[in-house]
């Protein structure tokens, strides 16, 4: 193996990809926008909720239910209607996100001692974040049922319950953010090794020096290196700054090793490189490699449980996460960053992750060679 052949192959693969103007937004600023757009966008905390109201009771009880709603400052009421079809129909244009109708004999009954009804009616379209602003309201409500029971009942009143202290560790205020942003930086890796590495090899291809790299003394196996050395050295860049940005910017909590981070993407980026590697034997032109790219990448970001938990799968797809390397990259990445966890609790995502990067790198690997022969 000549060295010094594979660091003039890697030095002609970064003064030609630098070269290009187009390439210098995709490599320095494209990262930074894609974590602000996904740390700021993507994100399922509920935080202003639009209420619209109908009170046909008028009364102190139903002023006070106003009030306690009013008082949480996840909720705004926005609307106030007279007639349930302007309810329905606020709703329905999306102007609010729950309506609330408080019916005339809502204080009488409550007087009486009796159960009291409350229509809410909840924008279901988006069903996980409705069943959330739905939790809330039970919350709030529950309350203010305590608030009215004390104050309809003057002797001191016990019931047996089950006294619940809730403690959530490692996210403590249940940010979303803390959540997303740390599996960005394996979103962004994978991105940007995909698209580059498949793209570097069809463009040797495209402009017809493919032939005169492999009439060279250069080994296959020494291309190889010389053209992926440079993306490897990116995509660590790439890592090294995303995960300060995460930190600094966003602060995102970091209580793990960044060494074993720093390993984990190492030995992820052998599927990846692996996977570019293929694309590029299976496409003819850059076009063509950029829409296999795709079609490998949006299966993987559905399937890795990023976004959408994998235990809500059917069998069948969660059978197939088990091949699909970013699923544990995001694992060992949310266990660094927000549990501190080693190779103790991770060792059989970092095992799963080299195995598949091995088979994945090595298959491409010996395809890519049968072309060069």
């Amino acid at each position: 193996m000549s060295w010094i052949r594979i660091r003039e192959l890697a030095r002609k693969e970064f003064i030609q990809l630098f070269r290009d103007k187009k390439n210098r937004p995709l490599l320095i600023i494209a990262p930074f926008v894609q974590l602000l757009v996904f740390g700021y966008v993507l994100s399922t905390d509920v935080r202003d909720v639009r209420v619209g109201i109908i009170d046909q009771s008028r009364t102190r009880e139903s002023r006070m239910l106003r009030d306690s709603l009013e008082a949480n400052q996840t909720f705004r009421i926005t609307h106030y209607k007279d007639h349930p079809k302007e309810l329905e129909e606020i709703l329905l244009r999306r102007k609010v996100d729950l309506a609330v109708k408080i019916g005339p004999d809502f204080s009488e009954r409550i007087r009486r001692g009796d159960s009291s009804p409350i229509q809410i009616l909840a924008d279901g379209s988006m069903s996980n974040m409705a069943s959330v602003k739905i939790a809330y309201t039970s919350l709030v409500l529950d309350k203010l049922n305590q608030n009215l029971i004390r104050e309809l009942y003057h002797q001191k009143m016990d019931y047996g319950k089950i006294d619940a202290r809730i403690r959530t560790w490692y996210n403590p205020n249940l940010e979303s953010r803390n959540f997303y942003v740390p599996g960005i930086v394996a979103f962004l890796v994978m991105l940007l090794t995909l698209l580059l590495t498949s793209i570097a090899i069809i463009r040797e291809k495209e402009v017809g020096t493919m032939e005169q790299l492999i009439v060279t003394p250069m080994k296959p196996y020494e291309l190889i290196l010389g053209k992926t050395i440079p993306y490897i050295i990116i995509a660590l860049a790439h890592m090294i700054a995303v995960t300060l940005f995460a930190i600094f910017w966003f602060h995102i909590p970091m209580v793990g090793s960044a060494f074993l981070l720093f390993f984990a993407i190492c030995l992820f980026l052998l599927s990846t490189l692996g996977i570019g590697l293929f694309i590029s034997t299976v496409s003819s032109t850059q076009q063509q490699a950029m829409m296999t790219t795709f079609f490998f990448f949006i299966p993987f970001f559905m399937l890795s449980g990023f976004v959408f938990p994998i235990a809500s799968m059917p069998t069948v797809f969660q059978w197939l996460t088990y091949l699909n390397p970013l699923r544990y990259i995001l694992i060992i990445i949310r266990g660094i960053f927000l549990k501190g966890v080693g190779l103790g609790v991770l060792w059989p995502e970092f095992l799963s992750l080299m195995v598949l990067g091995l088979i994945v790198f090595a298959s491409a690997v010996k395809r890519f060679r049968k072309r060069l022969d």
